[in-house]
């Protein structure tokens, strides 16, 4: 079978090193046989093309890590998932028309889930869940850098209804506000140095998506008490405190917490999040074909921008 695939073959720019190019699907004993629809196109799926994570991955590979699909063939032992939707997770890049997926890690999608929802329920809602499970939040103040990315509008919805004392979150763009303040999140301007380290005094936990000097500067202005906890590097730039800090520091990888699942476990996750998702508020979106990929990957990028989605059915 031939698919279309989103590929790099080296590390660059997304806009420069990715390529659509048809590839033969390979034939992988006992996996399921996925037929792609839907998949969104986050920071975290073109961060890896840049070459930040050159140290664990090498290219040529196809982008994306997560999305929505419905399985067309399976093992024998798995054939009531034909016809099923499902999220073909932890395997191949999901930018691609078709693809294979281990049957024990494919999550089967509730009959009641929008395809948008579905498409969309890996990457930011399974790491804001878990950071909430390692780092409780109830009757403490709460402090989000990146607010308005969806991890950060996750874990301010999701930390207020854990009984979170306050959620704070430092924005870029003043199109955020608006959605920052329905959610209940308190909105700061990023570049208002005052209002940030006053946040970042009274701060109990700060879920940091950004590094950098932003980042540097929560860190530096926290309390002992204090945990910062970094789960992403927008900003390309790591923290640079300029001596010692009395705060404690974290790092939050999502594949390191996974690593150690048992499929069961995995599922069970998944299970614990769909009524969390069809409660929640999500972004709006906007689709675009797959051969339209560029604009997709620039309207990525542009602050206060819909979500976008490659259509890859």
């Amino acid at each position: 079978m031939r698919r279309q695939s989103l590929l790099y073959r080296a590390f660059g720019q997304p806009l420069d090193q990715l390529t659509l190019d048809e590839t033969e699907l390979p034939s992988v004993p006992g996996a399921l046989t996925v037929a792609m629809s839907l998949a969104p196109v986050n920071p975290s799926d073109l961060i890896p093309i840049t070459g930040a994570y050159a140290h664990r991955i090498t290219p040529p590979l196809a982008a994306g890590y997560e999305g929505l699909g419905r399985v067309i063939a399976a093992p024998p032992a798995h054939k009531a998932l034909i016809g099923q939707r499902v999220l073909p997770l932890r395997g191949e890049g999901t930018w691609q028309t078709h693809l294979n997926s281990d049957p024990a890690l494919a999550i089967p999608v509730p009959g009641d889930i929008p395809d948008t929802t579905a498409a969309r329920a890996y990457i930011n809602p399974l790491a804001a869940l878990t950071l909430l499970d390692l780092w409780p939040v109830q009757g403490r103040h709460v402090l989000l850098s990146g607010a308005g990315s969806s991890c950060a509008d996750y874990l301010g919805l999701w930390a207020l209804a854990q009984g979170a004392a306050s959620v704070t979150g430092l924005y870029r763009s003043p199109s955020r506000v608006p959605r920052l303040q329905a959610l209940g999140i308190t909105p700061v301007a990023q570049t208002d140095t005052a209002a940030v380290l006053t946040a970042a005094h009274r701060a109990d936990l700060v879920f940091d998506a950004l590094g950098g000097p932003v980042a540097t500067a929560v860190l530096e202005a926290l309390p002992p008490e204090a945990t910062l906890i970094g789960y992403g590097l927008l900003t390309g730039q790591p923290l640079r405190p300029a001596g010692p800090v009395r705060a404690r520091h974290a790092r939050f990888h999502l594949r390191d917490s996974l690593a150690a699942l048992t499929p069961a476990a995995w599922q069970e996750r998944f299970a614990r999040l769909w009524p969390l998702l069809r409660a929640a508020p999500l972004p709006e979106t906007t689709e675009f074909a797959l051969t339209d990929w560029r604009a997709a990957v620039t309207e990525s990028q542009r602050p206060g921008g819909r979500k976008p989605l490659l259509r890859l059915s």
